[in-house]
């Protein structure tokens, strides 16, 4: 049964990054959002780059620690394929499909973050030109370091109004609790991606949200049009072949 994202985001204060893959009409659909709870997690924005989005400090000298927040979370294929991701495994996945290898070979390669106690997942997603999308996340086993969970969703011919979202966390806590479950199935209505943006943005916690991008990928093509809104700092949104 499809839920209603935004309800969902209402009533969750700290999903902490997610992302969400579906189709509206002819397009393929991708939101990835990012929130914070430190300084240092808060002091971000996101900023559209050739072949996606990478994430950056929003005032430099309260850069702490750039490790696990700093990275290019949407990347673009020569292929037509879009890979988004909660963090540096952006790459990992990028270089072991221009190898000629599939997204899973290049996430056996990975894990979880390695930020103790919370051992945060790390969420990603695949689509493809024709609008098939996948999504995995790697977790540690009820918080056990020593154990790797991976988990692959892969959704062939997605209908049109429908879409799954994952999440790396299942609410605020110490620790952090994983997301658990398969992606959660949920309607996707909004005919634009200015109306989804706004609806997601509306709907994140006010204290806690940070990034949020969202990209219409049209099936009959592959022009894209995209949304970026940033707490800090402006935001942006085009269209491109």
């Amino acid at each position: 049964m499809r839920q209603d994202l935004c309800a969902l985001l209402r009533g969750n204060s700290y999903p902490g990054r997610g992302i969400l893959l579906g189709r509206s009409g002819d397009n393929a659909v991708i939101a990835y959002f990012i929130m914070g709870r430190s300084e240092n997690s808060r002091n971000r924005i996101f900023e559209e780059t050739a072949d996606g989005i990478r994430t950056r400090a929003f005032d430099e000298s309260k850069m702490t620690d750039p490790s696990l927040i700093i990275y290019h979370p949407v990347r673009r294929l020569e292929s037509g394929v879009t890979i988004v991701t909660n963090g540096d495994q952006t790459d990992t996945i990028r270089d072991a499909m221009a190898a000629g290898h599939c997204y899973r070979h290049g996430l056996h390669s990975r894990t979880f973050e390695p930020d103790g106690p919370n051992w945060t997942p790390r969420i990603s997603g695949v689509v493809l030109p024709d609008g098939k999308y996948a999504m995995s996340i790697l977790k540690s086993l009820d918080g056990d370091p020593a154990c790797c969970c991976r988990y692959f969703f892969e959704y062939e011919n997605p209908p049109a109004g429908a879409g799954h979202f994952i999440s790396t966390y299942q609410g605020d806590g110490n620790p952090l609790p994983s997301f658990a479950g398969e992606p959660i199935p949920v309607s996707l209505e909004a005919g634009s991606p200015e109306e989804l943006a706004r609806a997601l943005w509306e709907s994140l916690n006010e204290d806690n949200k940070v990034s949020l991008f969202v990209r219409y990928i049209a099936l009959d093509g592959g022009a894209h049009q995209t949304v970026i809104i940033n707490k800090h700092g402006e935001g942006n949104h085009g269209t491109q072949p």
